[in-house]
């Protein structure tokens, strides 16, 4: 005899559900690596400060289910195409500049103005607010230029003050904790 299914004395009489398929199952799977996001960290840095960030950010991430790659060397716009969300780690370097690694990226960015309307991007800013004029520069330069060509900035940007924070990777793995629920 099948068991009933509908409401019974005010409880619910329930019907087993069968087992998944392998093909059900392989769907289902798929469907949500697809939810999951496949994150780029861009790395601007000078002394290592952002890559140590990004280092103790992409097992967090990963964690999390996305798909993430880190890269100092990304110089092109094609280099971003593959990920869907960027992920933006960047110092400040002389007067408010971007790191020299991370410039060609930036240059080609400016002056090629790919369409990444596709993409949605975070910034984690480092700089020292003993330079108030420059705080932050480059990450807010990066933060500019991504926006200019029409990536959407996923939350706020984290600005790390070297002056108060000695150690980046603290404050950044507090941030990216609300910053990975908007992903």
């Amino acid at each position: 005899m099948a068991p009933e299914t509908g409401t019974t004395g005010g409880r619910l009489a329930t019907t087993p559900l069968p087992a998944l398929s392998g093909r059900v199952a392989s769907r289902l799977a798929e469907s949500y690596r697809k939810l999951m996001a496949k994150i780029l960290i861009l790395v601007g840095t000078e002394s290592g400060n952002a890559q140590m960030v990004a280092d103790a950010l992409k097992p967090v991430l990963g964690a999390s289910g996305h798909a993430v790659d880190v890269t100092d060397k990304a110089a092109s716009p094609d280099e971003l195409a593959g990920h869907d969300v960027l992920l933006a780690v960047c110092a400040t370097h002389g007067s408010g500049d971007i790191p020299t690694n991370i410039q060609p990226l930036a240059e080609n960015l400016e002056r090629e103005k790919p369409n990444l309307g596709r993409h949605r991007y975070g910034v984690i800013a480092l700089g020292d607010m003993t330079y108030q004029d420059t705080f932050c520069g480059g990450g807010k330069q990066l933060d500019r230029v991504l926006a200019s060509c029409g990536a959407r900035r996923i939350g706020d940007r984290l600005e790390v003050d070297a002056s108060t924070q000695p150690l980046p990777d603290e404050e950044a793995l507090g941030w990216i904790e609300g910053w990975k629920a908007l992903v």
